[in-house]
């Protein structure tokens, strides 16, 4: 455990999950290797159409796993590989590529005369050649994975082959093959880093492995922050109405991917794809006190309280997929300053956010969140309105380039006219009107960058759309009335 005044890094635990793999070492056409030497039967790539498994690479100080795919038209082609990437320089796209080789087993690299700069073929005692499709996982310059072509071989280096690299795509590491799974994320490899004074973290994964405050409290697979701070209060008001806010967001987060490439060596692009964020909520959080809840611009007044980050590795296959999540967590309060409130809610349940892609139909976005209300308290003096919400920004894509975004933004608003209270145990009482309503709002993007599938490019970012449900937790009327309950 590292703790600085801006950054808590969460260490890396071994993952409970196991690893299915196919193939053995890297294989070229007609099974060969790089350089033409023969390689065992069971390196051949795999039949067209093989369901592939999708499950969590494995953790623990093993050397990043890699693939390499040596394209020769449909079908899959990639195989697990003792490739290694040394280092990477994405804007460039010069890679160094080393090979451990395995004790008492020779190397991949065949010695030959050395290829003319850019050829098909590799220089001497070089793994690699041109054409070669390389997926890795985190590497040494590459902190977000690699999915590189390469394009020209330039010589060996102390640490390697030194090559130059262009993008890829997943379709040439998968080809025909099928591929559908849904992967937790090991709560321990997020990284937090608190915005604000009082954030804490707490994990809980299985093994019994706990870590933070209320790690006792945390249910397995889950990640909590727990935020509380002092927020603006609006201008004029006495020191008894200073504004401030506590609670927690606590989550399970889950990879969602699957690929089919179906048809792919002919139509160019395959048959289905997608890519999304999913997982359990929960949530509750209290707000107090006469809030400024405008910035001087008018907007409502959004306090983020922390940064999550990860990039687990999912194995499709022998292919590891580097998946990159982003979540800020913030608080946003939307007040007119003259409302001194005193609000509480609980929230459970769950979110899917993402993209889904079929040839003939293109990309089409997929959003969806579940959430039901419970003890909800709510006690608000004067007449005015607020809207308090405690939510994620959340990004999501493969090999450092983002494919997903989405705010998901639980929330809870009241309005009154004059004084109400709405209690817990079912009662409320009145001067005036009052309503208090729960609700979740959810908007986002498909970005660019999920070409990284091998589909067709849109020319813009796709709207997930505007997505919101919202519930009555309570209203009141007059001298004497009871509150509803939430209707979930």
């Amino acid at each position: 455990m590292r703790m600085t005044t801006r950054s808590i890094a969460l260490p890396a635990l071994s993952a409970a999950a196991s690893l299915l793999v196919a193939g053995c070492s890297s294989a070229g056409p007609s099974g060969t290797g790089a350089a033409g030497n023969p390689e065992p039967a069971a390196a051949t790539a795999a039949a067209p159409e093989q369901q592939l498994a999708v499950r969590a690479a494995p953790q623990g100080g093993a050397a990043a796993p890699s693939a390499v795919a040596r394209p020769q038209g449909g079908g899959r082609t990639a195989q697990k590989s003792s490739l290694k990437v040394a280092s990477f320089d994405r804007r460039s796209g010069h890679a160094v590529i080393s090979q451990s080789a395995k004790p008492g087993k020779p190397s991949l690299a065949h010695p030959s005369a050395p290829a003319p700069s850019g050829s098909a073929g590799a220089p001497e005692n070089t793994p690699v050649a041109v054409g070669d499709v390389i997926a890795s996982a985190p590497a040494p310059g590459a902190p977000d994975g690699v999915l590189a072509k390469v394009t020209q071989v330039l010589g060996k280096t102390a640490k390697g082959t030194e090559v130059k690299t262009a993008p890829a795509t997943l379709g040439a590491l998968l080809g025909d093959s099928k591929a559908d799974g849904r992967v937790p994320v090991d709560p321990s490899t997020v990284t937090v880093e608190p915005l604000v004074q009082g954030t804490k973290v707490s994990w809980a994964k299985t093994g019994d492995v706990r870590f933070g405050p209320q790690g006792a409290k945390v249910p397995l697979g889950n990640l909590r922050i727990d935020v509380g701070t002092s927020i603006a209060t609006a201008k004029d008001a006495p020191a008894s109405a200073s504004a401030s806010a506590a609670g927690f967001v606590q989550l399970a987060p889950e990879v969602d991917f699957s690929y089919n490439g179906t048809g792919s060596a002919t139509a160019g692009s395959p048959g289905g794809a997608s890519l999304g964020l999913s997982g359990d909520w929960s949530s509750q959080w209290e707000l107090k006190g006469q809030a400024a809840g405008t910035t001087p611009g008018g907007k409502p007044l959004r306090v983020p309280f922390a940064k999550l980050n990860a990039s687990p590795v999912i194995q499709v296959g022998p292919v590891p997929v580097v998946v990159n999540l982003g979540l800020t967590c913030y608080l946003q309060v939307d007040a007119d300053g003259r409302i001194n409130v005193d609000i509480k809610q609980d929230l459970k349940g769950d979110f899917r956010v993402g993209g889904s892609y079929q040839r003939g139909k293109g990309w089409t976005p997929v959003n969806r969140a579940d959430m039901k209300a419970t003890a909800p308290r709510a006690t608000v003096s004067a007449a005015g309105k607020v809207k308090a919400a405690l939510g994620a920004e959340a990004s999501v894509g493969l090999y450092g380039a983002v494919g997903v975004t989405a705010d998901l933004a639980p929330y809870l608003r009241a309005e009154a006219e004059g004084q109400a209270t709405a209690a817990t145990d079912g009662s409320a009482s009145a001067a005036g009107s009052w309503k208090a309503f729960g609700g979740v709002d959810l908007t986002g993007a498909l970005q660019l960058q999920l070409k990284i599938f091998d589909t067709p490019v849109f020319q813009k970012p796709i709207p997930l759309g505007a997505w919101n449900r919202e519930w009555k937790l309570a209203e009141g009327a007059g001298s004497v009335s009871t509150a509803r309950k939430p209707r979930g």
